[in-house]
C-alpha cells in the first residue's frame, strides 16, 4: 500500500522552496531546493511530479505572496491616491520588494522563466489593474480605466530601466514627476 498525500509536508516544502527562490532564484537544479526545504530531490519529486511542475507551483506561490504584499500597499486610503502610489513605489522598489521584482524579471525576461511561465507578461498585466482602477476612481472617475493602464505602464517601464541601469534616484524622481503630473490632472 503506498502513502497517502500529506498536504501539510506539501505546502511546508513549496514554502521552503519558494523563500529559497525570492532570496536566490531559479536553481538549475532541484539539489538547492531540496536543501532549503530540508529534504532530498527525489522526496520534492515525490510531491510535485517534476521540477518542472515545482518550479510552476513556485512561481504561482511567489505571485499569490507578491499581489498580497503590493496589493495592500496599493489598497486605496483616505488620503488622495497619488499618496498612496507614492508609498506603494517605495515597497515595490524597496528592500521587500526586491526579491519578487529579481524573479519575475527572471520570468519576463528569460526563455527558461518564459516557458515555465508562458501567461506571464499578461498576467503580470491585468492583475494590478483592477486595484489600480479601484483607487484612481474616487478622485479621477470615469478616466481611471485609462489611467490605471497609464500608471502601470509608467511603473513597468521605470522598473525597467531600473533593472537595465541600476539608477534609481532618477527613476526614484521619474515616478515622483509622473505622480505630480497624475494630480495636476
Amino acid at each position: 500500500m503506498g502513502r497517502k498525500p500529506q498536504p501539510g509536508i506539501r505546502k511546508a516544502l513549496l514554502d521552503a522552496c519558494t523563500d529559497h527562490v525570492l532570496a536566490r532564484g531559479l536553481p538549475a537544479s532541484l539539489t538547492p531546493l531540496a536543501e532549503a526545504a530540508g529534504t532530498t530531490a527525489r522526496m520534492l519529486i515525490y510531491h510535485f511530479g517534476t521540477r518542472e511542475r515545482l518550479l510552476r507551483e513556485v512561481l504561482d506561490e511567489a505571485r499569490r505572496r507578491q499581489l498580497g504584499f503590493f496589493g495592500k500597499a496599493l489598497a486605496p486610503r483616505d488620503e488622495p491616491y497619488e499618496e498612496t502610489l507614492a508609498r506603494a513605489w517605495r515597497v515595490l522598489t524597496g528592500p521587500e520588494g526586491a526579491p519578487y521584482l529579481r524573479l519575475f524579471g527572471t520570468v519576463h525576461n528569460t526563455p527558461d522563466g518564459q516557458a515555465l511561465w508562458p501567461d506571464f507578461r499578461r498576467a503580470a498585466t491585468t492583475d494590478w489593474l483592477t486595484v489600480l482602477e479601484e483607487g484612481l476612481r474616487s478622485h479621477h472617475g470615469a478616466a481611471a480605466p485609462a489611467l490605471a493602464t497609464a500608471v502601470l505602464a509608467v511603473v513597468r517601464g521605470l522598473l525597467l530601466d531600473t533593472d537595465a541601469t541600476g539608477d534609481t534616484a532618477r527613476t526614484d524622481a521619474a515616478f515622483t514627476a509622473f505622480l505630480g503630473l497624475l494630480r495636476a490632472r
